[in-house]
C-alpha cells in the first residue's frame, strides 16, 4: 500500500507541471555516449520519456547528435578524423558521410524507437530544416583556421516542424545543414537545437549528454552548478570553468534564454528518466540556465 501511495504522490507532484506546460513546445538535444551503447534499450532509454511528453500534450522536438558514429564511419571509409579547437575538420566527402550517418542511420532509428514505444514521430534530414553559413575561426596568433564544411545554423525552416506539432508528431532532426553555396555542412547539434528552440518559441530547451551538468570542477561529478544566470557565464569562461565542448552548449543556452526560452537545462541522459525528473519534479537535476 505504501508503494502505491508513493506513486500517487509522485503523480500529484507532476500535476502542476503538466498543467503549466500543456501545449508548450520543448526542444530536446539528444546526445552523449549513451547513444553509442550496443544495447538498444540503453541507447533509447529517453524515448519513453519523450512519448510521455506527447501523452500529456507537451510538444517535444528532438535534435540529435551522433559524433562517435560519424568518426567510425569516416575511419571505415579510409579517411582520417582531425579536430581544431574541439571542432571536427570536414571536407566535402566527410560532410556527406556525416549526413548519411546522421540523417539516414541514426535519425530513422530514433523515429522507429519512438513509434515502437507508442509515440508518433517524423524524421527530418538537417538540410531540409537548417540553413547555415561556413564557420570562420582564427588561431591564437590571429591566423584564419579552415574547418572545411562545418557550418553554423542561421535559419530554421519551421513550417514542416509546426505542421508536425499541429498533428501530434514529434519532429526528429539531424544536425546537418544546407550552406549558402547549396552544399551540405556538418553543424554543432547544440547550436542547431538552440536555433530550433528560438525559431519555434519553445518554452524549454534540454541538453541531454553524458555529464551531470555544468561542473565547477571537471574532475568532480558532485560539483554541479545547479543554477546559472546568463550574466554569470562570462566570469565562468574567464576562470576556465566553461571550457572546450561546454562552450557551444553554454553559449547556445544563453542565446536561447535571451531570445525568450524560459529555461535551458543540462542533464545526464544516463540517469533513468532524467528528462521527466527535470521537467516534472520540484527539485529537478543537472544545471538550469535562466535569464
Amino acid at each position: 500500500m505504501q508503494t502505491l501511495i508513493t506513486k500517487a504522490s509522485t503523480l500529484l507532484e507532476a500535476l502542476p507541471y503538466i498543467q503549466r506546460f500543456s501545449g508548450a513546445t520543448f526542444v530536446i538535444k539528444y546526445g552523449g555516449s549513451f547513444m553509442d551503447s550496443p544495447d538498444a534499450t540503453v541507447r533509447h532509454a529517453v524515448v519513453r520519456d519523450i512519448v510521455f511528453l506527447e501523452a500529456v500534450e507537451i510538444n517535444p522536438v528532438v535534435v540529435h547528435g551522433g559524433g562517435k558514429a560519424i568518426t567510425r564511419a569516416i575511419q571505415s571509409s579510409g579517411f582520417e578524423t582531425s579536430f581544431i579547437q574541439g571542432q571536427r575538420v570536414t571536407d566535402e566527402a566527410t560532410a556527406k558521410i556525416a549526413d548519411d550517418v546522421l540523417s539516414r542511420e541514426i535519425n530513422p532509428e530514433i523515429v522507429e524507437a519512438i513509434t515502437a514505444a507508442g509515440g508518433a514521430a517524423r524524421g527530418f534530414a538537417g538540410p531540409d530544416i537548417f540553413r547555415c553559413r561556413k564557420i570562420q575561426m582564427t588561431a591564437a596568433d590571429g591566423q584564419p583556421l579552415d574547418l572545411g564544411y562545418v557550418g553554423e545554423v542561421i535559419e530554421v525552416n519551421t513550417a514542416p516542424l509546426r505542421e508536425c506539432i499541429e498533428n501530434g508528431l514529434t519532429p526528429v532532426i539531424s544536425p546537418t545543414a544546407r550552406g549558402e553555396d547549396g552544399l551540405i555542412y556538418n553543424c554543432n547539434a547544440d547550436v542547431a537545437a538552440a536555433k530550433a528552440a528560438i525559431a519555434l518559441n519553445a518554452r524549454r530547451l534540454v541538453f541531454m549528454s553524458d555529464v551531470p551538468g555544468l561542473l565547477r570542477d571537471p574532475n568532480d561529478p558532485a560539483s554541479v552548478i545547479s543554477h546559472l544566470k546568463s550574466s554569470e557565464v562570462e566570469e565562468l569562461r574567464r576562470s576556465g570553468i566553461i571550457d572546450k565542448g561546454m562552450i557551444p552548449k553554454v553559449e547556445s543556452a544563453v542565446a536561447a534564454v535571451q531570445a525568450g526560452v524560459e529555461k535551458v537545462s543540462f542533464i545526464d541522459g544516463r540517469v533513468p528518466h532524467a528528462l521527466l525528473l527535470e521537467i516534472f519534479t520540484d527539485e529537478g537535476l543537472g544545471t538550469e540556465v535562466v535569464l
